[in-house]
């Protein structure tokens, strides 16, 4: 975003403190104080811990050109916009610098892979747009905004990541954003814990329909019946006239895989709407094809080519653990998934190195997967009861929660071969003594865990022969 001080203090309702300060030239936005770029306007949040404001004159001299205000706090320490609340402020600045920029918006949400799939649409749009696209995890009612202050005023196209968790928040992110395409990748069990079911997990996520403009295109994965039940019910908020496009692993989608053959790091499928001309995904899974799926079905709806399909699918860029294939100084291949966990994904990704062929034995480090409410152990137990010896050679489990997933393995699975740790270093250590450099490696938890710890150790280790 490039504005004068008064221009942006009309796009989110506030004044300039000194009017002689008007004309300041604004460029970029930030939020937090230790990330000052030259000229940018500095929006101090106020938490329940915390207050920007506090940091406000020093991000001044640190180069920023103004402040957004709160008069609530006094009088500001240098140019600024006074404004009654600085984080509804940004927001309405966002929402009417996106409507100045005319961009089409894309949002996307759902319990699993709506990063992968931000990532699929974002490389599927850009040979044919101009795309920007949500970074790294800026998906909520602080970073979206950001993410759109970021987009340039010339792009065609933004894809917005809208996460979430509890009940309203989705909704405020889709009326701010007013998508025309919106996509839900699925259902799944995260955030059981604050919201007590699949169904209310369905709701919050079809929450999305609230901003999507009238005449708009849903895209959804038909394989998941609560978000049909979800889109009958009286109660969800949505358009008056929509479009609906399905996707998923079903033949009853309007797009599923007519075939799928698994290589090394790579995915080679057919969609039924492709009449069977190969397509080849640079990511490893069943669950990756449906994502991209969705990004296909997107793909079509704005005009792009087959050609910048193919163009697009060879140079997808996916933001980091998710499925991640590093390569060992000694050799060893390990799958990094550490970024989240739940029921779904877990066995997604264990279903990945099942596929898996050519290693000398198959290594699984699972850790706790969190915010599962009541039946948390009940769904450490299930993926214990999911793993076969067709799955893993080895596992090793890391967290109290996971300690079920050991010891429900062990109905299936050889107890040697099964190692339940609490203690990290003790993992690594243990792990270190038994890789060799044609083992395969999955490392997968919820971010709170912190595996890629196991990952960097192991793939910085010299293991023997």
């Amino acid at each position: 975003m490039n504005r004068s001080l008064a221009e942006i203090a009309a796009l989110c309702g506030g004044h300039v403190a000194n009017v002689g300060d008007s004309d300041i030239f604004i460029k970029g936005v930030a939020t937090d104080s230790r990330s000052i770029s030259a000229g940018c306007l500095f929006v101090p949040i106020r938490g329940e811990r915390f207050d920007g404001h506090v940091f406000a004159g020093d991000t001044l001299k640190a180069g920023a050109g103004a402040l957004l205000w709160s008069k609530s706090n006094g009088q500001p320490p240098g140019p600024a916009v006074v404004v009654d609340d600085t984080l509804q402020a940004l927001q309405l600045l966002a929402k009417n610098y996106l409507l100045e920029c005319k961009a089409k918006v894309i949002g996307i949400t759902g319990s699993n892979g709506k990063t992968t799939t931000k990532d699929l649409v974002f490389s599927l749009l850009r040979a044919t747009y101009k795309v920007h696209k949500t970074k790294g995890n800026f998906n909520n009612h602080i970073g979206l905004p950001l993410t759109i202050l970021a987009m340039p005023e010339d792009t065609d196209i933004v894809v917005l990541e809208m996460g979430m968790s509890g009940r309203g928040e989705i909704e405020m992110l889709s009326m701010l954003a007013e998508p025309e395409t919106a996509i839900i990748t699925n259902i799944g069990e995260s955030h059981l814990l604050q919201l007590g079911s699949r169904l209310e997990i369905a709701r919050a996520k079809l929450e999305i329909l609230a901003g999507l403009k009238p005449g708009g295109l849903l895209v959804y994965n038909g394989d998941e019946p609560l978000i049909t039940k979800t889109l009958q019910d009286p109660a969800t908020i949505k358009p008056t006239e929509f479009n609906t496009a399905t996707f998923g692993l079903q033949a009853t989608n309007d797009d599923y895989p007519s075939g799928m053959m698994f290589l090394e790091g790579s995915t080679v499928f057919t969609s039924s709407k492709e009449g069977g001309t190969p397509l080849q995904l640079p990511l490893l899974g069943e669950h990756n094809v449906v994502n991209c799926l969705a990004a296909l079905t997107v793909a079509r709806h704005y005009g792009v080519s087959e050609e910048a399909i193919r163009e697009g699918l060879q140079h997808v860029e996916l933001t980091g653990m998710r499925i991640e294939i590093v390569s060992g100084i000694s050799g060893i291949t390990i799958l990094n998934d550490a970024y989240n966990a739940s029921p779904t994904s877990m066995k997604a990704a264990i279903s990945v190195m099942e596929k898996l062929k050519g290693y000398r034995r198959k290594f699984l480090i699972l850790g706790d997967m969190l915010e599962l409410g009541e039946l948390e152990q009940d769904y450490h137990k299930e993926i214990g009861k999911f793993l076969t010896v067709d799955k893993v050679d080895q596992l090793f489990t890391y967290g109290p929660l996971a300690g079920f997933i050991a010891e429900a393995a062990a109905e299936n699975l050889d107890t040697n071969n099964i190692h339940a740790y609490t203690d990290k270093i003790e993992l690594i250590d243990k792990l270190k003594s038994m890789l060799h450099p044609k083992d395969a490696l999955l490392v997968k938890a919820s971010r709170g865990m912190k595996l890629e710890e196991v990952v960097d150790a192991v793939k910085d280790f010299n293991l023997q022969q």
